[in-house]
Formats: structure tokens, C-alpha cells, sequence
């Protein structure tokens, strides 16, 4: 599903510096796999995401979705590809405050051509009640609790069917219970749609929700 070919990430601060934010990464991940990827702050981890998600150009290196190479596709096609192919759960919710949770959730359909509006509002409320929020459909993200939040955020992620589910750090900035309500959630998804799962997280213990764990340091992957 995901092939990273000897992949780097430099980022160039002024003429006399440059910051290497992933070295050399070569890295499959198969069909249904669910990869936690570990390390500390500034390991490279969050960066990696963005590559393999096609928001980050690479320095070097060649970033396989599927099978296509994502930096040899135009913008439109690349777009395309991510909303068709690929969900995203990032590190703080990003829900809009004036959208209710099923508007929010419904987000995703507004960029597909061929969306049924009543198909997709009643996915949208199938989803939400597959993550435990039957009594929050019509509730603004103001009036939801940080885990209520990130649930919107997956069921919204979810939206399109994704072949690739991507998290940022999803659990971060909750509380301990919350966190691991949240990964045995994602747990849950893989195991029940079979769809691949990248997910990457400072906290060493997560890994273990995965089918997989990769830890990274300096840019580079260090254990797997």
C-alpha cells in the first residue's frame, strides 16, 4: 500500500543552514497493516506522515501510494488521490466550530463529484453511532469533550471509505483514559475494515495497538 524508497526531507532555514528531517527512509507497509511509527519530538515522525500523505515533497527519494508514484501526478490528480484514497486524523481535531458533528463529518463529500446528499448523511450518522456520539449529531465542537472531538474527527476521516487511514499524534493532548479508549478505537476500525492504518505518536507503549511497530530517531528509522 505504501512504499518509501530511500525517502529524505530537508528543510532549508537560511543559506548557512539546513535541517535534515528525514534521512534516507526506505520503508514498506502492506495492504492492512496497522504501523505505529514512535519516537520523541523532533524525530522525523510527523514528517514522514506528510510525505507518505503527499503533502510534503520529498528532497530525494520516491513516495509509492498504491502503486503511483504521488510527486509524478499533477496537483489536481494528487488531490484526487488523497480525498478518494486516504483519511487523515491530525494531531488537535480541526473541526469547524460553526458546523455541527454530522456537517462536520459530512466535509469529505463536498469535494466528490458524483456525492448522494441523503447517502452521505446517513453514513455520516451511521459513523457517528459506530463511534458512540448517537447523541451528539447535532452538537457543535464547543459542546463536545477532547475525546468527543477526535471521534467526530475519525468518523469524518472515514467519510469516503479510505484504502490508507493516517493519524498525527491523535491522542496527545488527552487525558491517559481517553487515550487508550481512542487507540483500542482505532484498533477496533482496522480490524473490522481491514484498512491500512499509519499512525505515528511519542508514547512507546501505543505501539502495541498495532499489528506492527516502527520507532524513529534522527530522520531515520532506528527499530521495526
Amino acid at each position: 500500500m505504501i512504499t518509501l524508497h530511500e525517502v529524505s526531507k530537508t528543510y532549508t532555514v537560511s543559506k548557512e543552514l539546513t535541517v535534515p528531517a528525514v534521512r534516507n527512509v526506505t520503508l514498506d507497509v502492506a495492504r492492512g497493516e496497522f504501523v505505529v511509527i514512535t519516537g520523541r519530538s523532533g524525530s522525523g515522525k510527523t514528517t514522514l506522515l506528510s510525505l507518505v500523505a503527499g503533502l510534503t515533497r520529498p528532497t530525494s527519494g520516491r513516495v509509492l501510494l498504491d502503486n503511483v508514484d504521488v510527486w509524478r501526478l499533477p496537483d489536481a490528480e494528487q488531490s484526487l488521490l488523497r480525498n478518494r484514497k486516504v483519511g487523515f486524523v491530525f494531531q488537535f481535531p480541526s473541526l469547524l466550530p460553526t458546523l455541527n458533528s454530522l456537517d462536520n463529518v459530512m466535509l469529505p463529500t463536498l469535494f466528490a463529484d458524483n456525492a448522494d446528499p441523503a447517502q452521505a448523511k446517513q453514513r455520516a450518522t451511521h459513523l457517528l453511532e459506530q463511534m458512540g456520539l448517537s447523541d451528539k449529531l447535532h452538537a457543535y465542537p464547543r459542546q463536545l469533550s477532547g475525546g468527543q472531538q477526535q471521534r467526530v474527527v475519525i468518523a469524518r476521516a472515514l467519510m469516503n471509505e479510505p484504502q490508507l487511514l493516517l493519524a498525527d499524534e491523535p491522542t496527545s493532548d488527552l487525558d491517559e483514559t481517553t487515550e487508550h479508549e481512542i487507540m483500542g478505537l482505532f484498533r477496533e476500525i482496522h480490524q473490522q475494515t481491514g484498512v491500512t492504518v499509519l499512525l505515528v505518536t511519542h508514547s512507546a507503549e501505543l505501539g502495541s495497538y498495532g499489528t506492527r511497530s516502527i520507532q524513529m530517531a534522527g530522520g531515520e528509522i532506528v527499530a521495526s
